[in-house]
């Protein structure tokens, strides 16, 4: 049985090795400053891509095209999803 989560396959002593090699190369002082840039990228990427979404599903309604099917299989998906979580929550517990 698996015990613990298994994070893109780095056990703990590669991530430590990771954060020296980072504070080593970067400095203490300039990482929180690289975070924050991370940090708005990311937000700057989801931002335009909920953007993109917004445009194409504007587009295809305009277009006629109905897009009630996406948000059909959404809500199939998300019951399939509570009814698993339920199940396996049934089991986490008895173990």
């Amino acid at each position: 049985m698996i015990y613990k989560t298994i994070i893109l396959f780095i056990s703990g002593g590669e991530v430590a090795l990771i954060l020296l090699i980072v504070v080593m190369v970067f400095g203490a002082d300039k990482i929180p400053e690289i975070a924050r840039g991370l940090g708005k990228g990311m937000r700057t990427l989801k931002d335009a891509t909920n953007d993109i979404k917004q445009e194409i599903t504007k587009s295809a309604e305009a277009n006629g095209i109905d897009t009630s099917i996406s948000k059909d299989v959404k809500d199939e998906l998300n019951k399939v999803k509570d009814d698993l979580e339920d199940f396996t929550g049934s089991v986490r517990r008895k173990m």
